[in-house]
């Protein structure tokens, strides 16, 4: 990295609603519902909804899945979030989709270490 570069590279996802053959479906979800997430902004197709529950279990694992990982970490290989209604049989598969760069300046007013 240059002395002036301040970029930095996040994938963006797609997260797609899974839902097994005659799974039971308690949250309202519907095969092939998904969201993407670019950088920090979340985007539903319109008229698509998507349960907060459903939400709440796979956001804690965006912002990783954003990231580069090594090869053998599991946040690299493993997908599929369950709905966490025990009940429900619908999945979450998070799919990186493409790169995209951000400047550190237009991501928060914290400056660079050595950059004040």
């Amino acid at each position: 990295m240059s002395g002036t570069d301040d970029t930095f590279e996040l994938f963006d996802l797609r997260v797609e609603v899974v839902i097994p053959e005659n799974g039971a479906v308690y949250c309202g979800a519907k095969p092939g519902d998904y969201f993407e997430l670019q950088g920090e902004m979340l985007y539903l197709p319109p008229g698509q909804g998507l349960s907060i529950y459903s939400l709440a279990s796979v956001l804690p694992l965006l912002a990783a899945k954003q990231r580069p990982t090594h090869a053998h970490d599991w946040m690299t290989t493993d997908a599929d979030i369950a709905c966490p209604d025990p009940n429900c049989s619908t999945r979450l598969r998070i799919k990186r989709t493409g790169l995209r760069r951000f400047s550190h300046a237009a991501t928060t007013a914290v400056p660079l270490e050595g950059k004040e």
